[in-house]
Protein backbone atom coordinates (compact mmCIF):
# COMPACT_ATOMS: atom_id res chain seq x y z
CA UNK A 1 0.00 0.00 0.00
CA UNK A 2 2.88 2.32 0.89
CA UNK A 3 4.49 2.01 -2.70
CA UNK A 4 1.38 2.81 -3.91
CA UNK A 5 0.86 6.34 -2.34
CA UNK A 6 4.69 6.44 -3.03
CA UNK A 7 4.42 6.58 -6.57
CA UNK A 8 1.00 8.49 -6.52
CA UNK A 9 3.04 11.40 -5.00
CA UNK A 10 6.13 10.95 -7.40
CA UNK A 11 3.96 10.87 -10.40
CA UNK A 12 2.46 14.61 -8.95
CA UNK A 13 5.74 15.89 -7.99
CA UNK A 14 7.27 14.75 -11.46
CA UNK A 15 4.13 16.88 -12.79
CA UNK A 16 4.26 19.65 -10.88
CA UNK A 17 7.81 20.06 -11.82
CA UNK A 18 8.06 19.33 -15.19
CA UNK A 19 5.23 22.25 -15.78
CA UNK A 20 7.85 24.13 -13.54
CA UNK A 21 10.57 23.54 -16.00
CA UNK A 22 8.30 24.28 -18.96
CA UNK A 23 7.58 27.94 -17.38
CA UNK A 24 11.20 28.67 -16.78
CA UNK A 25 11.73 27.45 -20.72
CA UNK A 26 9.24 29.62 -22.09
CA UNK A 27 10.94 33.06 -19.87
CA UNK A 28 14.03 31.96 -21.41
CA UNK A 29 12.61 31.76 -24.94
CA UNK A 30 11.06 34.97 -24.24
CA UNK A 31 14.12 36.50 -23.62
CA UNK A 32 16.44 34.97 -25.98
CA UNK A 33 14.16 36.36 -28.58
CA UNK A 34 13.98 39.89 -27.30
CA UNK A 35 17.48 39.66 -27.47
CA UNK A 36 17.89 38.80 -30.83
CA UNK A 37 15.30 41.40 -31.67
CA UNK A 38 17.46 43.94 -30.41
CA UNK A 39 20.96 42.67 -32.11
CA UNK A 40 18.87 42.34 -35.54
CA UNK A 41 17.77 46.28 -34.83
CA UNK A 42 21.50 47.43 -34.04
CA UNK A 43 22.69 46.04 -37.26
CA UNK A 44 19.54 47.44 -39.44
CA UNK A 45 21.23 50.82 -38.33
CA UNK A 46 24.90 49.81 -39.46
CA UNK A 47 23.62 48.40 -42.43
CA UNK A 48 23.17 52.23 -43.77
CA UNK A 49 26.27 52.80 -45.38
CA UNK A 50 25.99 56.04 -47.32
CA UNK A 51 29.33 54.87 -49.56
CA UNK A 52 27.33 52.36 -51.33
CA UNK A 53 26.09 53.29 -54.27
CA UNK A 54 24.53 50.30 -55.93
CA UNK A 55 21.29 52.02 -56.72
CA UNK A 56 22.79 54.60 -58.56
CA UNK A 57 24.88 52.31 -60.58
CA UNK A 58 21.60 49.91 -61.28
CA UNK A 59 19.64 53.02 -62.61
CA UNK A 60 22.39 54.65 -64.80
CA UNK A 61 22.82 50.78 -66.66
CA UNK A 62 18.83 50.35 -67.08
CA UNK A 63 19.59 47.04 -65.09
CA UNK A 64 17.47 48.63 -62.26
CA UNK A 65 13.88 47.28 -64.12
CA UNK A 66 15.49 43.77 -64.17
CA UNK A 67 16.10 43.54 -60.55
CA UNK A 68 12.69 44.69 -59.89
CA UNK A 69 11.41 42.47 -62.82
CA UNK A 70 13.43 39.46 -60.81
CA UNK A 71 12.00 40.13 -57.28
CA UNK A 72 8.50 40.46 -58.93
CA UNK A 73 8.40 37.30 -60.63
CA UNK A 74 9.49 35.76 -57.09
CA UNK A 75 6.54 37.25 -55.08
CA UNK A 76 4.28 36.34 -57.55
CA UNK A 77 5.41 32.35 -57.63
CA UNK A 78 5.28 32.65 -54.01
CA UNK A 79 2.11 34.31 -53.85
CA UNK A 80 0.37 31.47 -56.13
CA UNK A 81 2.57 28.96 -54.13
CA UNK A 82 0.47 30.20 -50.61
CA UNK A 83 -3.01 30.49 -52.66
CA UNK A 84 -3.01 27.05 -53.67
CA UNK A 85 -1.55 25.55 -50.82
CA UNK A 86 -4.05 27.58 -48.99
CA UNK A 87 -6.90 25.95 -51.71
CA UNK A 88 -5.49 22.45 -50.78
CA UNK A 89 -5.97 22.77 -46.91
CA UNK A 90 -9.47 23.65 -47.39
CA UNK A 91 -10.82 20.99 -49.30
CA UNK A 92 -8.96 18.70 -46.81
CA UNK A 93 -10.04 20.37 -43.88
CA UNK A 94 -14.19 20.22 -45.80
CA UNK A 95 -13.39 16.36 -46.44
CA UNK A 96 -13.07 15.77 -42.80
Amino acid sequence: MKTIMSCRLKSKITAHDSFITINKQIIIMKKLTFLLLLLLSTTAVFAQDPSVQMDDALRANGKIYVVVAVLAIIFTGIAIYLFTIDRRLKKIEKEK
